[in-house]
């Protein structure tokens, strides 16, 4: 048998199933039914991702996890060494990726596994935190958007003392809404829909205020 890399598999749902739970266009602050049935492990399964990236007929779930401190927000550039290319070049607001068969685990639910994973591949806190989930992302207009579903966890660090360890980050730190708002074009379709749904509050008030 010749030695060949691993072909990764990644955490998917139908998109059917998503569409029976009530299919939403952008931003839905409702979790709790759509966590209840996606994460169910008699809906999920585990299929090669370089398949899933041209098949909208799965979701791949996607932790999209977001990083506070004083009402300041992490962000950062994603650079070239970043894998996936549709998004070279984009501000992100968020950190985290795929599941993986990688992060099956007996005590915890994958999903919660690989989350930590990625945010620990990712980026270093030396602060202490909390975290809550907010919402979810769905874009089916974007090629990228079609076949992923984004799980959006805000993270309250104690401290601004969070830190890139991946190369692909650059440009890093943290930033008031307003000023990510005044450079809003500069930022992914996903963090622009958190964008809109945390931090643009046509009353002049932060929208994040009193969910987190």
């Amino acid at each position: 048998m010749s030695e060949k890399t691993a072909v990764e598999q990644v955490l998917v749902v139908p998109t059917l199933l998503f569409h029976e739970v009530g299919h939403f266009q952008g931003f839905m602050a409702n979790t709790e039914p759509y966590m209840k049935t996606l994460l169910d492990p008699m809906h999920t399964s585990y299929r090669p991702r370089d398949e899933m990236e041209q098949d909208p007929s799965y979701k791949q779930l996607i932790p999209y996890c977001i990083f506070m401190c004083d009402g300041q927000v992490y962000n950062y550039r994603r650079g070239t060494a970043q894998g996936e290319a549709r998004l070279h070049s984009k501000r992100s607001v968020g950190v985290g990726g795929h599941i993986s068969t990688l992060d099956e685990n007996e005590s915890e639910h994958a999903y919660i596994v690989g989350m930590r994973r990625e945010i620990d591949e990712e980026i270093e806190i030396q602060a202490e935190y909390t975290q809550r989930l907010v919402g979810l992302i769905n874009d089916d207009i974007t090629e990228v958007g079609k076949v992923h579903l984004g799980i959006v966890h805000v993270f309250e660090v104690n401290k601004p003392q969070v830190s890139p360890k991946e190369a692909s980050m650059i440009e890093t730190g943290f930033t008031s809404p307003a000023e990510l708002l005044e450079q809003y074009d500069q930022f992914e379709t996903w963090s622009q829909i958190c964008i809109d749904a945390l931090f643009r509050d046509k009353s002049g008030g932060n929208a994040l205020k009193g969910v987190v």
